[in-house]
């Protein structure tokens, strides 16, 4: 089934409209409030930007998804979700408020990234509970379903949200001044979905009243308990295992090569700020064309290989397509290069997800992929952090591109030593 038929499918339930909805509206805003944070961090014309600050960059917009992850359900089981989905835009719009007020008045940069840090860590909560309110709008046979179209539409209607924040920057300017507007722009926005989130029931969401959930401070020590128990289990699966560090190595490699390009576009093919953004929207661009076209031909490829076999190819096309088209130094190289990084990223992505679920107990799923999120976005941060120690000023470096190069295909290699005998395990298995 296509992805369009599968999004039709799940449509008819007017309840999952509803959510569905909400987590649109709240991506597209974060799309722009995402662009307004790179913006102001890389291509604000009074700012001198290093790769130090692109990590701490980094660090503001995935350091919560990474931190809250695992702890965000011990009170999404316990607080009304439905009210969560109201309140969560309100605090958000108010913090935007107070980051817009903060660029707008010229305060230091650790304000303003404190206040991003708090909308963020607002944005996390948001997001865990539209995950764990899908179960009660769709139908048990459709869960399926719903739970493959909503990301990819949500990581959609972000990339069209930092479109729409671009358009926005040029109408509103590249100062500090059109930074604030931007923020203002995302907090309104986000707003919305709170007005959509109110038409439905507040009970609807749940969660289902348990008297024997533990308290709250209990929960929370059980959570790191959890994630010690659930590293210790996927250690012993070999299939799973190696999907998360291939995956965690695309990410890292990724990390690397896209401060590299920021930096490169701030400073090497062009010193003008605003002509350095207007030129990177065009890789951004690739790249999420590059993550729709993986969608679209990872099911198809998987259905010709096992995805053991294709996280390997796309990581050796990582690093082969990776260093031939950068390596020139020229711009229509990295826009190449976007779209195949897009491309392979998500396509490893989508294959670790089938290995997760296929061979890891689900009494271990939850917390294994909490350990998933944890690697999917902290090694994104340690990237940065130490491409920030390798490169340049104006970040052309032979170095981080023939690390990243080499890396990809060590990876690749690895990665078929680890799963060359493994074998795939059975539903009868997953579910002893």
């Amino acid at each position: 089934m296509s992805f369009v038929s599968d999004l039709r499918a799940v449509l008819r339930v007017r309840d999952f409209r509803r959510l569905f909805s909400t987590r649109l509206v709240s991506q597209f805003s974060d799309g722009i409030f995402q662009f307004a944070v790179v913006g102001y961090a890389f291509f604000t014309p009074e700012k001198q930007t290093s790769a130090t600050e692109a990590a701490v960059a980094f660090a503001v917009l995935l350091l919560p998804y990474s931190i809250l992850g695992p702890f965000a359900g011990v009170f999404i089981d316990r607080w009304s979700r439905r009210q969560i989905l109201v309140i969560a835009p309100l605090v958000r719009g108010s913090l935007l408020t107070v980051a817009a007020l903060l660029v707008a008045l010229g305060a230091p940069d650790w304000c303003f990234y404190t206040a991003a840090l708090a909308v963020l860590g607002v944005n996390r909560f948001f997001l865990s509970a539209l995950s764990a309110s899908l179960p009660h709008v769709v139908e048990p046979e459709r869960l399926m379903l719903a739970n493959a179209v909503t990301p990819t539409s949500g990581t959609v209607a972000t990339f069209i949200g930092a479109g729409v924040g671009y358009l926005l920057r040029l109408a509103f300017g590249s100062g500090h001044g059109g930074t604030a507007l931007l923020l203002v722009a995302s907090g309104l926005i986000f707003g919305g979905s709170a007005l959509i989130a109110l038409t439905m029931r507040r009970g609807l969401l749940g969660p289902s009243y348990d008297p024997g959930l533990p308290q709250a401070r209990e929960a929370l020590r059980n959570v790191v308990t959890g994630l010690a128990d659930g590293a210790r289990h996927i250690v012993h699966l070999r299939s799973p295992a190696a999907a998360l560090g291939g995956m965690a190595a695309h990410r890292f490699l990724y990390g690397m090569t896209f401060v590299m390009t920021v930096m490169l576009y701030r400073f090497y093919f062009t010193t003008d700020a605003e002509a350095g953004l207007n030129h990177i929207t065009g890789v951004l661009a690739t790249s999420g064309v590059g993550f729709f076209t993986a969608a679209l031909i990872t099911p198809w490829a998987t259905e010709r290989f096992r995805p053991e076999a294709w996280i390997p190819i796309m990581l050796a096309t990582s690093g082969v397509l990776g260093l031939l088209l950068c390596l020139p130094f020229r711009q229509p190289g990295f826009l190449a290069a976007g779209f195949v990084l897009g491309v392979t990223g998500q396509s490893v992505k989508i294959c670790t997800d089938t290995i997760v679920q296929r061979d890891v107990e689900d009494a271990y799923l939850g917390r294994v992929f909490s350990i998933y999120d944890m690697l999917f976005n902290g090694t994104l941060v340690l990237a940065a952090a130490v491409a920030a120690l390798i490169l340049p000023a104006n970040g052309k470096s032979y170095t981080v591109l023939t690390i990243a190069a080499a890396g990809y295909l060590l990876s690749a290699l690895g990665y078929r030593l680890l799963t060359t005998d493994a074998k795939p395990r059975t539903p009868q298995e997953v579910t002893r």
